[in-house]
């Protein structure tokens, strides 16, 4: 017989990690970090210094952009995309997971394009940054690989669909809006 102790301890290694970062997560944290630094600099310049530096400005929008992509990363590698689960709770699970697989198909297919054409306008940008002598290329090819990035895990929860049973993944998707919504 299992003793309160035991059970107690048996949970705690059946519950999912309290932080779910990896490696593929630092990119997106350390824009996030840049850009709060650059704007905290743009702040305190502007207002408490009363001489603001010229370069906060276009260099905060660039690294927003990288925020938006390389962060979208992480979202795409834990599968919390915005989605519309209304609808399968009322198909069949059958249809329900042939939807579900048909939004990946077209999501890894999208950002597959998105990523080629960051590629191409990486490889045709010759101009540099208005206020910093950086290239503009730098930024598309960040964008591209975050994109590049998006696209395989996109790829990767196709699979992980196709090897689920239509009652599983539906089920699947009900969990995980409902933690959600407890959230």
């Amino acid at each position: 017989m299992m003793s309160s102790k035991d059970s107690l301890a048996g949970d705690a290694h059946d519950a999912p990690p309290v932080i779910d970062f990896k490696w593929v997560d630092l990119p997106g944290l350390l824009a996030l970090w840049l850009l709060a630094i650059i704007v905290f600099t743009q702040f305190f310049t502007r207002y408490v210094l009363n001489d603001s530096l010229a370069w906060t400005e276009e260099i905060a929008r660039y690294v927003l952009i990288l925020v938006a992509f390389l962060g979208a990363v992480t979202v795409s590698r834990k599968g919390t995309h915005i989605f519309l689960e209304f609808f399968y709770r009322y198909l069949s699970p059958a249809l329900g997971r042939y939807l579900s697989m048909l939004m990946d198909v077209i999501s890894a297919g999208f950002y597959g394009y998105l990523t080629i054409t960051a590629v191409q306008l990486a490889l045709k940008t010759r101009t540099k940054m208005a206020s910093v002598e950086i290239p503009k290329s730098l930024l598309y090819w960040c964008v591209a690989v975050g994109l590049a990035a998006i696209t395989v895990y996109s790829v990767i929860w196709l699979i992980r669909k196709y090897r689920q049973t239509p009652e599983e993944l539906i089920e699947e998707l009900e969990r995980r809006a409902l933690s959600e919504a407890m959230e």
